[in-house]
C-alpha cells in the first residue's frame, strides 16, 4: 500500500510505516525519544510497537489516563513537567501512540514545549486513523467545550498500523466508522454507497486508505481551514455540542465522538433538506444509514435547549454567526451556512421520528 504524501509529511501504512520510522530514526539525530501512551496502549500496543524497531532505541514512556475527560490543559501540564524532568530539549522527539484524544493532546504538547519539538502520530483507533491524527490539528478541550485550545502544526509523519484495530471493542470501531461515512457524504457519493452497505472489516485497510486520501486532499488544498477544509466539519457543529453536553451531564452516559457526530449528521442533513436542496430521498438514506449503525438517543426539551446554548462556543463561529456545513447533495457540501433558529427544533423532531 503506497504512502500518502501531504505538503510536509507522509502517511505510511503497516510494514511501510515501520520501515519509514526506522529509517527516520536512523537518519535524524534526536537527543531523546519519548513515547506518549495511555494505560490501554501501554499494555496492548507499546510492546509490539517497540519490538518492530530495528535498533534498541531508548524510548522514554510517558503515560496519561485515557478518555475525553482528560483531554485538558491539566494533562498537558503533567506531560510538559514530565518532559522537563526527563531533560527533553528542542531536539527531542515525541511519538504519540494512541487514539484521537492522545494524538490531539500529544501534538499540542509537542507544538508548545520549548516553542515546539517534533512529533510523530501513531493512531491506534479507527477514529484516529481516519481523522484525528491526519491534518495537523492539535489541541485540548476547555471544560466540556471541544477543542477550544490548540494550534495547527504538522507531524513528521503519521504511521497507520491496522493490526492495532484488533485491540478495540466494537463500539470504538463504530465511532471511527462515523467519520468514514462523513468522508463519503462530503466528498464521494460512491464511497458513501460502499460504506453504507456494511463492508466487512476484512476490507478495512482499503477503506481507511480511501478516507485518508479524502481528508489529505482537502487539507492539502486548505491547511489552515480558510475555505475548503471547513467541509470536514459536517455534522460537527451540532455533534460537538451534543458530545459536550453528554460529557458534562449528570443523568446521561458520555457519548463517543463518532456516536455524537452521527446524530449531528442526521440533524444537519435535515437542515440541508430545508436550506440547501438535499433531496428527501438522500435525507432518508442518511438517516436510515446512521440509525442502522448507531442507537437512537432520546432528547428532552431541556436537553435540546442546553445543547443549542452550546453552539455559541463552536470554533467555526465568526462575527457572532454560527456557521454550518450543509449538503446540496451527497458528495457536494456548502460551507458557512446560517440556520434560522426555528429549524433546530424541527431537526430534532425529525431525528426522533421512526
Amino acid at each position: 500500500m503506497d504512502s500518502i504524501t501531504s505538503a510536509s509529511y507522509a502517511v505510511h501504512f503497516n510494514q511501510r510505516a515501520y520501515d519509514a520510522l526506522n529509517k527516520h530514526l536512523e537518519n535524524t539525530p534526536y537527543s531523546k525519544i519519548f513515547l506518549l501512551v495511555d494505560e490501554n496502549t501501554r499494555i496492548c500496543c507499546m510492546p509490539d510497537f517497540i519490538a518492530r524497531l530495528q535498533k534498541e532505541w531508548r524510548l522514554e514512556p510517558i503515560e496519561i489516563p485515557s478518555g475525553e475527560m482528560f483531554k485538558n490543559i491539566n494533562t498537558c501540564t503533567t506531560v510538559w513537567e514530565k518532559l522537563s524532568e526527563l531533560n527533553a530539549d528542542r531536539k527531542s522527539l515525541l511519538i504519540n501512540l494512541g487514539g484521537g484524544v492522545l494524538t490531539d493532546l500529544g501534538g499540542f504538547v509537542a507544538s508548545t514545549f520549548k516553542r515546539g519539538i517534533k512529533f510523530i502520530n501513531v493512531p491506534t483507533t479507527l477514529l484516529a486513523m481516519v481523522d484525528a491524527s491526519v491534518g495537523g490539528k492539535t489541541g485540548v478541550d476547555l471544560g466540556p467545550l471541544k477543542n477550544q485550545i490548540g494550534v495547527i502544526r504538522q507531524p513528521e509523519m503519521v504511521l497507520i498500523i491496522s493490526e492495532f484495530l484488533k485491540t478495540l471493542e466494537e463500539r470504538q470501531l463504530q465511532s471511527g466508522f462515523a467519520e468514514m461515512l462523513k468522508h463519503g457524504l462530503i466528498r464521494n457519493d460512491t464511497y458513501w454507497a460502499t460504506l453504507k452497505d456494511n463492508p466487512s472489516f476484512d476490507q478495512m485497510d482499503d477503506l481507511i486508505y480511501e478516507s485518508v486520501l479524502i481528508k489529505n486532499k482537502v487539507v492539502f488544498e486548505d491547511p489552515t481551514e480558510q475555505h475548503l477544509r471547513k467541509i470536514l466539519n459536517f455534522g460537527h457543529t451540532l455533534g460537538h455540542a451534543i458530545e459536550s453536553y453528554f460529557l458534562e451531564s449528570k443523568v446521561h452516559e458520555p457519548l463517543l465522538h463518532g456516536e455524537a457526530i452521527a446524530i449531528g449528521m442526521i440533524l444537519e442533513a435535515y437542515l440541508s433538506y430545508e436550506l440547501t436542496g438535499l433531496s428527501k430521498n438522500e435525507l432518508k438514506d442518511i438517516k436510515m444509514t446512521f440509525l442502522k449503525n448507531y442507537e437512537r438517543i432520546e432528547f428532552t426539551e431541556k436537553d435540546i435547549k442546553t445543547i443549542l446554548s452550546l453552539l455559541k462556543f463552536d470554533k467555526k463561529n465568526s462575527h457572532g454567526n454560527i456557521n454550518f456545513v450543509l449538503l446540496k447533495e451527497i458528495g457536494n457540501p456548502a460551507i458557512d451556512m446560517k440556520v434560522p433558529e426555528d429549524l433546530f427544533a424541527k431537526a430534532f423532531t425529525y431525528y426522533a421520528e421512526p
